[in-house]
């Protein structure tokens, strides 16, 4: 990260840049803009929209969600997959739950391990995430923090 970026939480304000960055990625839109108060962005020195990451909290269980970056290989998406799950471990939380199409090599350097799906904690299941924003062929990965 050469730029100096700021990591903030996610405000109403960034809804429009973060749905973009999402639909960049054909990353579910469903569910998110609820869950908008525990999402971390990442933005540079002019304020525009760098990354953002989101979690859902299901009582002791988290749903990482929603990891775009704007520019790839850089660090960005990393550092807010760490600032994400200091704030579950901070929240009291048990363990954090991802769905990913595209990414199962990235998560495992931060100990998520693939699950089936029906080994997800049931909490989760009422997401949006598992009631069908994402496909059922995705991949079901598990983090014991």
């Amino acid at each position: 990260m050469s730029q100096l970026l700021l990591f903030r939480p996610a405000h109403t304000a960034d809804w429009p840049a973060i749905a973009m960055l999402l639909q960049r990625y054909g990353l579910p839109l469903e569910g998110a803009q609820v869950h908008l108060k525990d999402f971390i962005v990442a933005v540079n020195e002019a304020g525009d929209l760098e990354g953002v990451a989101g979690l859902e909290r299901y009582r002791e269980v988290g749903l990482l969600r929603s990891v775009a970056v704007a520019e790839q290989r850089r660090g960005v998406g990393a550092a807010l997959v760490e600032r994400i799950l200091e704030r579950a471990r901070s929240l009291g939380m048990q363990q954090v739950v991802l769905l990913t199409t595209t990414a199962v090599d990235y998560f495992p350097r931060f100990g998520f391990q693939r699950i089936e799906r029906s080994e997800a904690p049931a909490a989760v299941h009422a997401s949006a995430e598992f009631q069908g924003a994402c496909p059922a062929s995705a991949t079901v990965m598990l983090l014991r923090l």
